[in-house]
């Protein structure tokens, strides 16, 4: 039995005024966290950002799709073997073998979003060449097999059919402010560039408002390596994939009303902990909100909340060896976060990954 390995990634980035990610009324998201209101950007969001720049470093054929149309992609992958035969009823031949219900297969309104890799619905049709009616056992394998990098980290649900499910190998925390919020408005309105020349409609030609807050969030992920390693058959698999997911992670953005606010920014201060206990989250850092001016700040400055979310995450670090066996390896790139007990310091974001994937890989072993 392999022995547990934990990534810890944790994140403090300033996002300037924006809406990230809004809830149904157009709000910003935001949380109640220590008795105040704090900005909030859901683990979903995020995580969907971290699938798309997934695409820069990993083929179609390594990757999965969270679609209602999974009956195509079975067609497609017969098409590319040179199926002959009614690829549309084969497709739903092999699917309805592996336990899925109609409604998932074709594609209707009422289908749920499945999440799939390209390898598995090639899986799919290699069975369906091989035999035309397949059993449940061997449907179920293929569509279990070759899961993809995305589809191994975040899992699969499939609420009426439980052989189906995989278990996500990594967790992603909503992101929090590390202070108080208060949203604010942006009133704003827009003239008509090709006015009546009788002036009849002078004046704005639309109003409205949109709401925004701006904060430093405190962002956190955990990825069990020893399951990824487990799910992807191959560590050296798994260490790249951890290492693609963090710098993922830690350089994707949501893009909520981005082209209003323009506001992607990359992380103040980024804190990686290898672990063989358990993953620990460090949010209890800002149970009590950040106050922007404290002492001990730069002189000549309001020190704003990055520094003294610095300070406070260091705290929490540090005293979490009272509880825990401290990481096996930790590393930031910053002097933020120099304090931190037996942290190294590594100079760029790629330097670190690299040492991150090489230890990753040997404790796999």
């Amino acid at each position: 039995m392999m022995n547990r390995l934990y990534i810890d990634v944790h994140i403090l980035q300033t996002v300037p005024p924006s809406c990230v990610n809004r809830d149904d009324t157009g709000s910003p998201k935001s949380a109640i966290y220590g008795g105040a209101v704090r900005a909030r950007v859901s683990s979903q969001a995020w995580k969907k950002a971290v699938r798309d720049m997934f695409r820069s470093s990993y083929a179609d054929m390594d990757m999965g799709v969270r679609t209602k149309r999974i009956k195509a992609m079975v067609i497609d992958e017969l098409a590319k073997l040179g199926f002959s035969g009614d690829a549309e009823n084969a497709a739903k031949t092999v699917l309805l073998a592996t336990g899925l219900e109609e409604k998932s297969i074709n594609a209707g309104k009422d289908a749920p979003l499945f999440f799939m890799s390209q390898a598995q619905a090639n899986e799919l049709a290699k069975l369906i060449m091989e035999d035309a009616n397949p059993d449940k056992k061997s449907a179920q394998k293929a569509i279990n097999s070759s899961p993809g990098i995305d589809v191994a980290l975040f899992g699969r649900m499939v609420a009426d059919q439980a052989n189906l499910n995989i278990d996500a190998s990594c967790q992603v925390a909503h992101a929090i402010s590390t202070h108080k919020v208060l949203n604010e408005y942006d009133y704003f309105t827009a003239v008509d560039d090709l006015p009546d020349e009788d002036k009849t409609d002078a004046g704005a030609a639309m109003i409205g408002t949109v709401e925004y807050n701006s904060s430093t969030l405190y962002r956190y992920a955990t990825v069990a390596a020893h399951e990824l390693c487990c799910q992807l058959g191959n560590k050296s698999m798994a260490a790249r994939a951890v290492r693609v997911f963090i710098d993922a992670f830690a350089r994707s953005m949501p893009t909520g009303k981005i082209n209003t606010f323009a506001n992607r920014t990359l992380p103040d201060a980024l804190y990686v902990a290898i672990r063989g206990n358990q993953p620990l989250n460090l949010a209890g850092a800002f149970e009590r909100p950040i106050m922007a001016n404290v002492s001990g700040n730069v002189s000549g400055y309001d020190s704003g909340y990055v520094e003294p979310s610095a300070m406070a995450l260091v705290k929490s670090a540090n005293e979490a060896v009272k509880w825990i066996s401290k990481p096996l390896y930790s590393f930031t790139i910053n002097e933020l976060l120099k304090d931190i007990a037996g942290v190294e310091i590594i100079d760029t974001l790629d330097g670190l990954l690299s040492r991150l994937e090489t230890e990753v890989e040997g404790a796999l072993e």
